[in-house]
């Protein structure tokens, strides 16, 4: 049987929920750079994110092993899948900083043959170490023409650790691993107070960054294993919204109790995202109106988070953002451009998902078939 010309249900409310999330992360990035912020906990999104693709990931390709698929097939299916995005975010990145003046953000001019590097270095997902001559930002970030890339710098890990190691392993095994990878999470994010690591490689942020993306990839490859639909209604509703509370939570405890917050963002990494998706996959109502919302929103989703942070650094650049808040008085002064980032991020994703990543994927699926 050929894998390709299998189908399977579409987990509708799931896509509907990762757009919320999408949208979750670009209003916490709108405000990262204000001394205050609606979604203090908006990062945790990345977080449901990696619990949807371990999920996705799992449901989608554990059984077309044995019907054909090859680990070359599965890379490519993969490279089609999340590279043609990250192309256009770098190539967004550089125009926003040469636009942005091509400076650090101590405003140290920066020579266009090292952004040129830097650019081939996030084309190539190649992270960048801190102080090296590549990091045009002077900020640590593991890619500074576009600092999201990070999170699919590590999915693409999981990705290979899935067709060369994980699909493997029985069921009890993974959920060793990912009990072991959620004990380290939730210890690390204990003593920090807060899950934030992978975006740097600096103070071992690779590492934290791996173990952040194997315990919810691993658990949502075991929910999809072990899925078992329960009964369920307006699910896509409840779980927007508690993905919203979370999101909106303010920070919990003061510096000497710091851990309570760790604690808090532990327990939604472990226990409340794999809830979530285990109840949103179980709502199989086909209501019109709904069915159409959460495919827009998912249609957004990945192109949205793909390519609204490099128009971040240009609104940071209008601010006077170089990495020490600025009070929130000043949104005052600037809610015209944060509106249109609101509004125009979303409707950009929109487009060039239509008119860009759609149409290269299914060209470049297409010259695939056969091999």
């Amino acid at each position: 049987m050929n894998y390709e010309l299998t189908t399977k249900p579409h987990y509708h409310v799931l896509d509907g929920l990762r757009g919320v999330a999408a949208l979750m992360v670009l209003i916490y990035h709108i405000f990262e750079c204000f001394d205050y912020t609606p979604v203090p906990h908006g990062n945790l999104a990345v977080d449901f994110f990696f619990v949807l693709s371990g999920f996705v990931i799992g449901y989608a390709y554990d059984d077309r092993w044995q019907k054909g698929l090859t680990t070359g097939q599965f890379i490519r299916r993969r490279l089609i899948r999340l590279h043609p995005m990250v192309v256009i975010g770098v190539l967004l990145g550089v125009g926003a900083f040469f636009l942005a003046g091509s400076v650090k953000w101590d405003g140290t001019h920066v020579a266009t043959e090292l952004v040129m590097l830097a650019m081939l270095c996030a084309l190539f997902m190649i992270p960048i170490a801190p102080g090296a001559q590549t990091d045009v930002r002077g900020f640590t970030e593991m890619f500074p023409l576009n600092g999201p890339c990070w999170s699919l710098f590590f999915e693409y890990i999981g990705n290979l650790l899935y067709a060369l190691l994980l699909r493997r392993l029985p069921t009890k095994v993974l959920a060793v691993i990912a009990s072991v990878c959620g004990v380290i999470l939730t210890a690390s994010a204990l003593q920090r107070g807060y899950v934030d690591q992978g975006w740097s490689m600096a103070e071992g942020g690779f590492w934290g960054g791996l173990v952040r993306m194997l315990f919810p990839y691993t658990i949502g490859m075991l929910i999809a294993r072990c899925f078992k639909p329960i009964k369920a209604k307006n699910v896509f509703w409840k779980c927007s919204a508690v993905i919203l509370i979370i999101g909106a939570m303010p920070t919990i405890g003061s510096d000497e109790s710091i851990w309570m917050n760790g604690l808090f963002c532990a327990l939604c990494i472990v226990v409340v995202f794999p809830c979530i998706v285990w109840i949103g996959a179980s709502e199989r109502e086909n209501k019109p109106k709904q069915v159409h919302l959460c495919r827009l929103l998912g249609d957004i989703s990945y192109p949205l988070y793909a390519i609204h942070y490099p128009f971040m650094y240009l609104f940071y650049a209008y601010i006077g953002f170089h990495g020490d808040p600025v009070a929130i008085s000043k949104f005052s002064e600037v809610w015209p451009a944060a509106l249109a980032l609101l509004i125009g991020c979303p409707v950009l994703a929109y487009l060039l998902f239509h008119f860009y990543d759609k149409p290269v994927r299914k060209r470049l699926n297409e010259g695939t078939k056969g091999r």
